[in-house]
């Protein structure tokens, strides 16, 4: 059965009397286990369904199915546990809290959870080492490189050991190398842990690492393909 299904998916911002149509009518399907990059250039809609998927933002129109269910017909709890509990995100931008150390950072969605106290550092500090970063733990954010705070960001994810992952260009502030070391991270935890990771990217280069690229050119699914993918997730090597 698929995790996720949309069909005719469509958005439009409304600012007063203007209407915006970012979506037109998207339709596909994602199973449990999938690598799926979501690909597109900048303004074709593709960050817009993240967020749509995310249950980040509301759809305008069409159906959104969410493990079994149509996505309207969850609660607004039901909504909240969704995304502390089922999903994790990854942005660009990192998202860290400037003024908290890594452990704190990636400690924050237990702090929304029905998970007992007595196990978050325990969680987080797994999560962390998971990343490479055991060294870094009590360090602030603002003390890492690049790279070392977008696997913090990957680590807070992980914390509650979500079913998807969304990443939204997660290379994009990064330096080949880093960018590299974080993609072959999402492809280690898709490969040896079965998590579903949908990855949003403008980058050819970086969509090959997924086992499928849906294609996204003004609001509509341009093509949707099953790749054979020549980069396998080898030893992470991370940079410090």
């Amino acid at each position: 059965m698929a995790l996720i299904t949309v069909n005719k998916l469509t958005k439009v911002y409304r600012d007063g009397l203007v209407d915006t149509p970012v979506l037109h009518g998207v339709s596909f399907e994602i199973k449990k286990g999938e690598f799926v990059a979501i690909m597109g250039p900048s303004g074709s809609g593709k960050s817009t369904l993240l967020h749509l998927l995310g249950f980040l933002d509301n759809y305008t129109d069409g159906t959104y199915i969410f493990d079994g269910q149509d996505a309207r017909s969850y609660t607004g709890d039901e909504v909240a546990h969704i995304r502390n509990q089922k999903l994790g995100f990854i942005f660009q931008s990192f998202n860290l809290l400037p003024n908290a150390s890594v452990l704190e950072n990636v400690k924050l969605p237990l702090l929304y959870s029905a998970i007992s106290e007595k196990e978050w550092d325990e969680r987080a500090l797994k999560a962390i080492a998971s990343v490479g970063l055991s060294h870094r733990a009590s360090f602030d954010s603002t003390q890492l490189s690049g790279g070392e705070r977008q696997r913090v960001a990957i680590a807070r994810a992980l914390v509650c050991d979500p079913e998807v992952i969304f990443a939204d260009e997660p290379t994009g502030n990064l330096d080949s190398k880093s960018g590299g070391a974080v993609i072959d991270i999402l492809q280690k935890l898709n490969e040896d842990e079965g998590h579903t990771i949908i990855l949003i990217t403008h980058e050819t280069h970086t969509a090959e690492h997924a086992k499928r690229i849906i294609r996204i050119k003004d609001g509509l699914v341009e093509s949707d393909d099953i790749i054979n993918n020549p980069h396998r997730a080898g030893e992470v090597t991370f940079v410090k």
